[in-house]
């Protein structure tokens, strides 16, 4: 008997359409975009329960220098730009914050966590780098 993985079911959404963070195939493809700031919270919700972590809040609002902030209560708070990129790589930005609740720094630990629940977080990781100029403009500076 084989068991699949359970997978959480955005409401009003088909296991087809699913965003692409439900199956290890699905977030292999490059390139898939979020529909809209609701993927982006379903997504983030999705991933605290696959990893363990409680999320109280998912807030998305423009952040001067950076994608992403997590607050040791739970808060997760999402740069909207992020809605531009690729999923797998706002994925990374997610799951990279949430981990955060397991391990405060970016220490040996945190990248153990990193690669057990993203394998492929560095090169996401790289990926990311080449979209963070768009976060700094001259009315934009860090």
């Amino acid at each position: 008997m084989m068991s699949a993985e359970p997978t959480l079911q955005a409401p009003g959404r088909t296991n087809r359409d699913v965003i692409g963070s439900v199956s290890a195939d699905a977030n292999a493809q490059a390139g898939n975009s979020w529909r809209d700031a609701d993927d982006l919270r379903w997504a983030a919700r999705h991933w605290a329960t696959r990893i363990g972590v409680r999320l109280r809040q998912v807030h998305i609002r423009p952040m001067t220098s950076k994608w992403a902030s997590m607050s040791t209560a739970g808060r997760l708070t999402l740069n909207p730009e992020l809605l531009a990129l690729p999923q797998e790589l706002g994925e990374y930005v997610v799951v990279h914050e949430l981990v955060h609740l397991l391990a405060p720094n970016h220490g040996k630990l945190f990248k153990s966590f990193m690669l057990a629940y993203l394998p492929d977080w560095e090169q996401r990781e790289q990926d990311l780098r080449r979209y963070e100029p768009a976060l700094i403009s001259p009315d934009n500076p860090r």
